[in-house]
């Protein structure tokens, strides 16, 4: 078990930095929509394709109805507390609340993928390094239109990176020993979370602007990327 942590938490330095990066570059400037979009069309594709490629089989493998039921059924519920909790936030320290709980989802599911594996716990963690990226861009931005110091955008984009580590933990801890219907049940919450951050955030912000040819081939991208660096691990 103590090995296992270790390698988790090495792996999700990764993310926290990538958060820690983008925190610090919208500090000082912040990205333009456009750039953003491209951002998100890219962390969408990669999103995607550790979904179908690293949870779905595990989730299929095991040919459990009930798990498939009551995981990606707990997996709905969760998600859309979320989005409610996010549509009655006000002012930034409830969006920055909103926001870490998704980061805590976020390493659940990366703890879920250690328990399939380490191959799938590594692809899962290079997916949402780059959706973390994006959040940390966003909650920087937010932060800087509400004249808030460099110090406490960077500070703050640093914490939520840091939910990322504990809810992998809190992953790795719960899912020890589980085998089975039991374990493909935390498959498909985890499979229903990340569906749920590509179709109803990345995408649905990512297109507030018009796309192009351009960004929207960006998502194919990411989706490939993925998909070869899976085959050559």
């Amino acid at each position: 078990m103590a090995s296992v942590l270790l390698n988790v938490l090495t792996y999700t330095l990764i993310p926290v930095a990538s958060a820690t990066v983008g925190g610090v570059i919208a500090a000082w400037r912040t990205p333009g929509a456009r750039l953003i979009s491209y951002v998100q069309h890219f962390a969408a594709g990669v999103v995607v394709a550790a979904a179908a490629g690293e949870l779905l089989p595990n989730v299929v493998h095991e040919k459990s109805l009930w798990a498939v039921v009551i995981g990606g059924g707990l997996g709905v519920l969760v998600m859309l507390a979320v989005k409610e909790l996010a549509k009655k936030a006000e002012g930034y320290i409830s969006l920055i609340a909103t926001v870490g709980v998704d980061v805590l989802i976020d390493g659940l599911i990366i703890g879920i993928g250690f328990a399939a594996g380490a191959k799938e716990g590594i692809l899962l963690t290079i997916a949402l390094t780059i959706e973390l990226l994006f959040l940390s861009l966003s909650v920087a931005a937010m932060l800087s239109q509400a004249k808030a110091s460099r110090g406490k955008v960077i500070a703050t984009t640093f914490g939520i990176a840091l939910l990322l580590p504990l809810g992998a933990v809190i992953g790795v801890v719960l899912l020890a020993g589980l085998s089975g219907s039991t374990l493909a049940g935390f498959f498909a919450f985890g499979l229903v979370a990340l569906l749920y951050l590509v179709t109803e955030e990345l995408l649905v912000e990512a297109h507030e602007i018009p796309d192009t040819p351009l960004t929207t081939a960006t998502f194919f991208v990411g989706f490939l990327l993925l998909i070869i660096i899976e085959e050559t691990l």
